[in-house]
């Protein structure tokens, strides 16, 4: 099982990325989708998950700026990130777990190796 993010850049502040997270190596049906992000020095934290039927949810300082996205089909999710700030620079990662979602990394089982995302002032 791999999960495979990419999409990461530097992009200036109030501009957009779009973030892709490929799952292979099984079917991904009935699993819910994350994305955490890790700032240097911060712990991993909870950015945005959706489920198999596509009900989605969201840490709150987002505030509207991100949306999570997938297409079953192709075992993918997205990130799309708008209205970027200096603060939302981290490695983002994609994260996969069986059923429901949660917001905390050790409850799933699924990662993929991250992202650079960096917002420049």
């Amino acid at each position: 099982v791999q999960l495979q993010a990419s999409g990461g850049g530097l992009v200036q502040a109030g501009g957009s990325l779009r973030l892709s997270c490929a799952a292979s190596g099984r079917t991904f049906s009935n699993y819910a989708m994350a994305w955490f992000r890790q700032a240097p020095g911060k712990e991993r934290e909870f950015v945005a998950a959706i489920i198999w039927g596509g009900t989605s949810y969201y840490a709150d300082f987002l505030k509207g700026r991100f949306t999570i996205s997938r297409d079953n089909a192709k075992d993918t999710v997205y990130l799309q990130m708008n209205s970027l700030k200096p603060e939302d620079t981290a490695v983002y990662y994609c994260a996969a777990r069986p059923g429901v979602v949660t917001y905390f990394t050790k409850e799933y089982d699924h990662w993929g190796q991250g992202t650079l995302v960096t917002v420049s002032s």
